[in-house]
């Protein structure tokens, strides 16, 4: 599919569109209220609330949602601006996020499930576990870490624990002593783990042998070898390695154990049975936890989270935008190794006595009624996943819905834009037009929400987060700093003009980059001790519609220039979705010696469905009737498959590699590599036929290749 270079100028001249904004054409979607019987029950449902987080009333706002959580010393300073841009929040404050979490919760709920963990395999048994059992593994494992390890607060730890209770049991030990914990994803390799150990020094590494992936027992324990290798090269040693068991008293992995580095967790805890550690009580600026960013192509970044301000943060967030009530079964269907999954499965729902779901595998395994038969076995009522997960289930299960008989009051969608065909199939098929849904907005270094709809009060609208959320104020800007009014069907980069208590305190060890990354962009006076003078840069491209909800377009690094027409990826494969027949879209920029680059569309369909010239002509067709003919791809791939990470997130870099005949980079961590060499036969043969024969890029076209899709 290719267009002729002289219309692609005029539709270029079509619209005006300055090289600091990213030009939009998405039609403006239809408004779906709340049910009457959800906003019954809200924990939000008076308006006054917005009166409570108006700016004139920040930061002490604030303390509504420090308020929710059980301190040993109340603060004496709500924000403390003296060292802008690394906010304090509630200063002389003291409190333990574990005895948040826990503790306090015994004398009313004990014997309440605090997490039920759903085995993949279906035959294996579903545990239930209560807050009392839960607060004796946590201290048993804290006892371990003190006693045995010689951990004390303000010491790092790495875990690389896959979707198992040891992980939030792990990480809520280290939080009653004041250790930091810094878990990486279970499906990263051994290196990446191994780079993040020397990042935050960590001196011990809490794996385990051996866990269930789409029905296979996959060797865990062999990455761990891989980590210690890396993390000695740039410098720290690892002296000990914790080994949890997937299955009790069998070793399941085939890499052997290190004598006198590494130990099987369950065989310690023998000398540990029934001790009880006493929570450290902590001020409530130190460090909780590390996050890395992935890190596709520089080194990742540790966010740094705090314990007094992220836990108030993600307590508040759960309570108004998640509506957890003690007495729902709520289920996070993302993972511990995300930010999501710290905020939204452990520390938030657990402050408020929630009955959080955890489930060990892939989303389709054994089939894609998984998750549904998963909810309404468990009486599931508030369900929380990406859209990359209902995309999948979606285009493998799109009737599955129907066959169980579940009932959601509540969904979330979080991780990146939602495409409106997709939502409405989210709020129609999975929630049976009975649910609300939030369509989240936020980051690694958020701690939690920033946009959404508050789901009693505002009415939801396809494919936009909706305004900021209760406390947070955002702008959009453009790159020379001047605000992108409301309802100019212009976007520009996101910013929000305050600190909340959920915002990183800095990336670890480097606070240099924590300030040119996040704040130096719109920052006009260097010494201001004054929040107005700190803009948070997101980093995402987004525009305002005239209600004062934001349309979220993606990373600013992602947008693609044809003719100096700057389109965003989300809206092009929002576009190509709108095709009865696609599954999947990946919008990807080509160098192009006419136009300076041009758009590629990746596009995997339907099961059932076959590629053929009129597919490609309908996705054509779409994009150009929803945004324009400068958009008209230049060439459209139906592929068998996207390659992807093991979270499910497309790998644009890779396919942006294989469009530009450049390398696909790094691919160890995608959970389909194979897929990589079968779409380069398919595409570069496909091209050098049609006479788009490669080039050398220059050192400034290629960096830009390689950044593509970074942010994944």
């Amino acid at each position: 599919m290719t267009i002729q270079t002289d219309e692609v100028m005029k539709a270029a001249q079509e619209v005006e569109v300055s090289e600091s904004q990213i030009a939009v054409h998405w039609r403006e979607e239809e408004y779906f209220v709340p049910p009457a019987k959800f906003i019954g029950q809200a924990n939000a449902s008076d308006p006054s609330i917005f009166d409570r987080f108006t700016e004139e009333k920040f930061p002490e706002c604030f303390r509504e949602y420090a308020d929710l959580l059980s301190w040993d010393t109340y603060w004496h300073t709500t924000l403390d601006t003296s060292n802008a841009p690394f906010w304090k929040w509630f200063v002389g404050g003291r409190l333990n996020a574990s005895y948040n979490c826990v503790d306090r919760h015994l004398a009313k709920y004990r014997n309440k499930a605090a997490f039920i963990w759903v085995p993949e395999p279906e035959d294996q048994v579903t545990q239930a576990i209560t807050y009392q059992e839960l607060y004796k593994r946590i201290n048993e494992f804290a006892a371990l870490l003190r006693d045995f390890c010689g951990l004390k607060q303000g010491d790092r730890i790495t875990f690389h624990l896959p979707m198992v209770p040891d992980l939030p049991v792990s990480m809520l030990a280290c939080a009653r002593l004041g250790v930091i914990h810094s878990e990486v994803f279970g499906g990263f390799s051994g290196a990446a783990c191994g780079g993040r150990i020397a990042d935050s020094k960590s001196t011990v590494l809490v794996t385990m042998d051996a866990y269930y992936r789409n029905g296979e027992l996959l060797d865990h324990k062999v990455k761990a070898e891989e980590a210690i290798a890396e993390a000695e090269k740039q410098g720290q040693k690892v002296d000990k390695v914790l080994v949890w068991r997937r299955h009790a008293g069998k070793y399941s992995s085939k890499t052997e154990m290190v004598k006198g580095r590494d130990f099987f967790v369950d065989e310690l805890l023998a000398d540990y049975k029934g001790k009880i550690v006493e929570p450290v009580s902590m001020p409530a600026e130190a460090p909780l936890f590390l996050m890395y960013t992935s890190g596709t192509t520089a080194k990742p970044k540790g966010a740094q989270h705090s314990t007094g301000g992220y836990l108030s943060y993600v307590a508040g967030t759960s309570k108004y935008y998640q509506d957890i009530h003690p007495e729902d079964t709520y289920w996070c269907f993302a993972d511990i190794g995300w930010i999501t999954g710290h905020s939204y499965i452990v520390y938030g729902p657990l402050t408020l006595a929630a009955t959080s779901v955890m489930y060990e595998g892939v989303p389709t395994y054994p089939d894609a009624g998984r998750p549904w038969r998963i909810a309404e076995r468990l009486g599931v009522n508030i369900f929380h996943t990406a859209p990359t997960t209902i995309r999948m289930l979606r285009k493998l299960g799109p009737d599955e819905p129907k066959k169980y008989n579940y009932h959601f009051k509540h969904m979330t969608t979080v991780g990146e834009p939602i495409e409106p065909e997709v939502w409405r199939w989210y709020y129609q098929s999975v929630g049976k037009q009975e649910a609300v849904i939030v369509d989240t907005w936020w980051q690694t270094e958020n701690g939690g929400f920033l946009g959404s709809t508050l789901p009693a009060l505002q009415p939801m609208k396809p494919g936009s987060c909706g305004p900021g959320v209760l406390g947070i104020y955002p702008v959009i800007l453009d790159e020379e700093g001047k605000p992108v009014p409301k309802g100019s069907t212009k976007a520009g980069n996101i910013c929000i003009r305050n600190p909340w208590p959920g915002i990183f305190q800095t990336v670890y060890g480097d606070p240099d980059r924590f300030v040119s990354t996040y704040y130096a962009k719109y920052n006009k006076k260097k010494d201001s001790k004054d929040w107005h003078d700190w803009p948070y840069f997101a980093g995402d491209g987004a525009l305002q519609a005239e209600d004062g909800y934001y349309r979220i377009l993606g990373r600013v690094d992602d947008v693609i220039n044809v003719a100096g027409h700057r389109l965003g990826t989300k809206e092009l494969e929002s576009a190509a979705i709108t095709v009865e027949e696609i599954a999947e879209a990946a919008a990807v920029p080509v160098i192009d010696e006419l136009r300076g680059r041009a758009v590629e569309m990746y596009i995997a369909l339907k099961p059932g469905q076959k590629p053929s010239k009129q597919v490609e002509e309908k996705v054509s067709g779409a994009i150009e009737r929803l945004i324009g003919k400068v958009a008209r791809p230049k060439n459209i791939w139906i592929v068998p498959d996207m390659p992807k990470t093991r979270s499910g997130k497309i790998m644009r870099r890779v396919i942006a590699g294989i469009s530009n005949f450049t390398s696909p980079g790094d691919i160890t961590t995608l959970a389909n590599p194979e897929i990589v060499e079968t779409i380069r036969q398919q595409v570069q043969s496909e091209k050098v036929k049609r006479g788009e024969t490669p080039r050398e890029l220059t050192a400034k076209e290629l960096e830009e290749i390689k950044a593509f899709g970074k942010a994944e």
